[in-house]
């Protein structure tokens, strides 16, 4: 029987990549982003923007002077979100193109 060869370094891991942003990449990092069942966001307080995705469709809010934070969403009721404001509906928000 043969001898055993020695064992060969492993090679290092490799680091894993992030998810890619789903968001446009001039808007920069969010300042908080999540989701909630079929519905994800992401707010840019810089630019006074919501973004909202739902069931694969994305739409851009005018935050105006909310700083969002966190959602809340009942089964058939619209989007709600935490801000310093307090919650604010995602049907008060205007839609922008």
């Amino acid at each position: 029987m043969k001898p055993m060869k020695p064992m060969e370094p492993m090679k290092p891991m490799e680091p894993m990549k992030g998810a890619e942003p789903w968001w446009p990449k001039e808007l920069g990092q969010p300042a908080s982003s999540g989701g909630q069942n079929d519905l994800r966001y992401a707010f840019f307080p810089n630019a006074h923007r919501l973004l909202v995705e739902t069931d694969g469709k994305l739409k851009t809010y005018d935050s105006g002077d909310h700083r969002i934070s966190g959602v809340q969403q009942a089964n058939g009721a619209a989007p709600r979100f935490s801000s310093q404001n307090g919650t604010v509906s995602l049907n008060d928000l205007k839609v922008v193109d």
